[in-house]
């Protein structure tokens, strides 16, 4: 069983958050020798990021009651980070009192393969047609010797089978990551669908996205009777640099489910090709 209380916090803007917003516009300066030959495990958090950092860790500590008084205010039984420098960094900068990290390389990222780290023009031009099919099926595509967010969601159940193991019968984790493995974390808790995620992965709304230090909270308390429950069927979005961003409001958890007319129809979406 998990904790009643599961918190994922997306990383701080990176480095490479920024040299590829730059890219976007034209500006591939940031794409230095130096920097194209950096893992892109390795980089840092920008300035903003360190802000945003700053800012969730405020808001953790304005929502949350020490769980454990006994050791001066700790907020979390459970701390875990990816092992990627700018989740580390955004962990530490949470400044949450008497944390103790674990870092968990299942948290890691997706693995971008070949497309991990190059300017927009570079990555357009040499995998073009790779990247028009990933919105026919985002998430069943793969990027050239990456990972899909099938396979991360693959990574996400050994997570979550650590929680069930090691944090049974806590009351809260929190785990710093980043935003696909936070994707992945949606589907295996929501049960998004395939046709879910990929309407929200196309989305133009911002309420639809997980930005920098966007907080996920799950719960199996329900927020209206205080009661615990099995399963986490309760969750809320909250950026808290900017709340405009972000839902913020707790919405029940609605594993949907389909009868055998309901795959047919869903299937009858897809046009026959060979009689």
């Amino acid at each position: 069983m998990l904790p009643i209380d599961l918190v994922l916090v997306r990383h701080g803007e990176s480095e490479g958050n920024v040299a590829t917003q730059r890219s976007r516009h034209g500006d591939n300066s940031a794409f230095t020798p130096e920097f194209l030959a950096r893992h892109s495990s390795r980089f840092r958090l920008s300035a903003l990021g360190r802000a945003q950092a700053i800012a969730a860790g405020e808001w953790l500590r304005q929502e949350f009651l020490p769980v454990r008084p006994e050791r001066n205010g700790a907020l979390f039984d459970r701390h875990y980070a990816s092992e990627y420098t700018r989740a580390l960094e955004t962990a530490a900068l949470l400044g949450l009192h008497d944390a103790r990290w674990y870092a968990d390389i299942y948290l890691c990222e997706r693995n971008w393969g070949d497309m991990e780290v190059l300017p927009e023009s570079e990555r357009k031009a040499r995998f073009g047609a790779s990247v028009a099919m990933k919105k026919c099926s985002p998430f069943f595509w793969t990027p050239p010797n990456g990972e899909s967010i099938a396979e991360v969601c693959a990574r996400v159940d050994r997570v979550l089978d650590t929680l069930h193991r090691e944090a049974h019968g806590f009351q809260r984790a929190v785990l710093v990551c980043h935003g696909e493995v936070m994707w992945a974390f949606r589907v295996r808790l929501e049960r998004l669908s395939e046709r879910e995620y990929k309407r929200l992965d196309l989305s133009k709304d911002p309420h639809d996205r997980i930005h920098n230090c966007q907080i996920l909270h799950y719960s199996r308390r329900d927020p209206a009777t205080r009661l615990t429950y099995p399963y986490a069927n309760w969750v809320r979005s909250v950026y808290p640099l900017n709340t405009a961003l972000s839902s913020n409001e707790w919405r029940p958890i609605v594993r949907q489910t389909f009868t055998n007319e309901e795959l047919l129809a869903r299937v009858g979406k897809t046009k026959p090709m060979i009689e």
